[in-house]
C-alpha cells in the first residue's frame, strides 16, 4: 500500500514539473546556434567568359548565385524570368510611394523599431518575472484589435463586409 501512494505521489510531482511548450511566442532567444530556417542553398557559382559583362553592385541588390524558385519556375514553363522583376515602380503605386517618402527614407529604421519595441516590452512588464516567461501578450494587450468590435463598427458604418460570418 505505501509502495503505491510513494508511486503516485512522485508521478503528480514529476508530472508538476513539465512545462509547457511556449513556441513561438517565447521571445527571448533560448540558443546561440543558427536558425535553420534562416539557410538558404544557392546556386552554383559560375565565372562568366567576360568580366565586362558583369553587373555593378548594387546595395540591397540581388546575388547572382541567390535562389529564385519563382524565376526558376517561369523559366522551366517557358516564360521570361526578367519579368518577374519590375522596372521601376508602377504609375498605379507612384502615389503611395511617394506619400511614403515624402519625410525621408530612415535605413536604420528595422534596427530603431527593435530597439523602440524592446524598450516598450521591458516598461510593460517590469514584475513579468512573476507571471512566466511569456510576456507577449501581456505587453501587447492594451494595442490588440477586438475583431468582433470592429467587424460590428464597419457594419454600422455601412461597409460591406462579404467575408465576415452574417450576423
Amino acid at each position: 500500500m505505501h509502495k503505491a501512494v510513494l508511486f503516485t505521489v512522485m508521478a503528480v510531482a514529476l508530472s508538476a514539473c513539465a512545462g509547457g511548450d511556449r513556441g513561438l511566442r517565447d521571445l527571448r532567444s533560448n540558443g546561440g546556434g543558427p536558425d535553420e530556417f534562416q539557410v538558404n542553398p544557392v546556386n552554383p557559382l559560375v565565372l562568366p567568359t567576360d568580366l565586362s559583362a558583369l553587373p555593378a553592385p548594387t546595395p540591397g541588390g540581388a546575388n547572382r548565385v541567390d535562389p529564385n524558385p519563382n524565376g526558376d519556375a517561369v523559366a522551366v514553363l517557358g516564360g521570361n524570368p526578367n519579368a518577374l522583376v519590375p522596372n521601376g515602380i508602377p504609375a498605379s503605386d507612384s502615389a503611395i510611394v511617394a506619400a511614403a517618402r515624402r519625410n525621408g527614407v530612415d535605413p536604420a529604421i528595422r534596427q530603431t523599431l527593435a530597439a523602440e519595441d524592446a524598450a516598450f516590452r521591458n516598461r510593460a512588464s517590469r514584475f513579468g518575472f512573476f507571471r512566466g516567461r511569456d510576456r507577449y501578450f501581456g505587453a501587447y494587450s492594451r494595442q490588440a484589435l477586438d475583431a468582433y468590435a470592429e467587424l460590428q463598427r464597419f457594419r454600422n458604418a455601412g461597409v460591406a463586409t462579404p467575408t465576415a460570418p452574417p450576423e
